[in-house]
């Protein structure tokens, strides 16, 4: 157990093997002359696991993602994102920091991870697809934009969120870029990351005010079968979810606030509102799907060859016909039909 003052907060991780992490939060009243709170000082909640400051990057990796891109390389959609206030950390957790190797965040260690599983397996015919997209006041833009770096946002191709009959959401306009090494694939991050737009707030001066979503498309199949596995990875570094109110901002960026509350929908800033969001996500239960399918490529390199052995057959039973002499009795009874 284990007790810290931060930010004038008490919070209080407990561990326990069977119902995983206990996080408590002391809150003290605002005792203003002349006003009685009665607002609610003690919060309490489970989780499979909580953090402290004091953790690294490849604890979280380890526990967090890990097991998600494992479910990914068999087959089966995942996501992970980062949720919160405005300078909590989700970017440094989704994408690392830039001066130490052993800061890479989420995505850098994801993407070591991939190639490094698909090397362990020879026998496998493995593709990996990366795009990256920026939502900013409900309008979306590629930030893989392959004609060049963008001086602003709206120098990038814009995306358009369409939905079929069967209610699935596409992107129409977002590109799609292939990686043929973990090289390849963190100089395409590089290129999303120096596109991305980064604004100024009273509350944080490095504050992201977009939502960013980085997306690895993953094939995998046996060499010599026609079945294919795939699936895709969001990787997901949400705005900051600061009320208006105590954003201190006007103009421009008061529009910017606005749009990222009506995405991010009822949800509110301060750890509590975090956490009561973060049990919410915890309890939605989904029907996870087997990506499986057939490859076109070779099955159509299969028919092929059965098309082609068929036509084999058939010219030497055509030979045989051809060369087979009647004999009196056939050429009698072919005779009388005739006639």
């Amino acid at each position: 157990m284990q007790f810290v003052n931060f930010s004038l907060q008490l919070y209080d991780i407990e561990e326990n093997d069977d119902f995983g992490t206990k996080l408590s939060f002391a809150v003290p009243k605002d005792l203003a002359a002349g006003f009685i709170n009665n607002k609610k000082e003690e919060y309490s909640f489970q989780f499979e696991r909580s953090f402290d400051q004091n953790v690294k990057q490849d604890e979280v990796f380890e526990y967090v993602a890990k097991d998600v891109i494992d479910s990914v390389l068999s087959g089966y959609n995942g996501t992970i994102f980062a949720y919160g206030q405005t300078g909590s950390g989700k970017t440094f957790t989704i994408t690392g920091g830039a001066e130490r190797y052993i800061d890479r965040g989420i995505i850098p260690r994801t993407l070591s991870y991939i190639f490094e599983e698909n090397s362990k397996c020879p026998d496998y015919v493995s593709t990996t697809h990366i795009s990256y997209l920026e939502i900013y006041n409900d309008s979306g833009y590629d930030l893989l934009d392959p004609k060049h770096e963008a001086t602003k946002l709206e120098d990038l191709p814009k995306v358009s969120l369409m939905e079929d009959n069967d209610g699935n959401m596409h992107l129409k306009n977002l590109s799609l870029h292939p990686a043929s090494s973990e090289e390849e694939a963190l100089n395409l991050l590089f290129l999303g990351d120096t596109n991305r737009m980064i604004a100024e707030t009273p509350m944080n001066q490095a504050s992201t005010r977009s939502h960013c979503i980085f997306t690895i498309h993953v094939s995998r199949r046996e060499a010599g079968s026609a079945t294919m596995k795939r699936a895709k990875l969001h990787l997901v570094d949400l705005a900051g979810s600061e009320r208006i109110g105590k954003t201190g901002v006007g103009g421009n960026l008061l529009t910017e606030a606005k749009y990222i509350n009506l995405s991010l929908h009822y949800l509110e800033q301060e750890s509590i509102s975090t956490c009561r969001f973060a049990q919410r996500v915890a309890r939605i239960k989904n029907d996870a799907f087997l990506n499986e399918e057939l490859d076109p490529k070779v099955m159509i390199a299969r028919l092929k060859g059965e098309i082609q052995e068929l036509k084999n057959q058939l010219s030497l039973t055509s030979e045989d016909q051809r060369t087979d002499v009647l004999s009196a009795e056939d050429l009698e009874r072919r005779e009388h039909l005739l006639y």
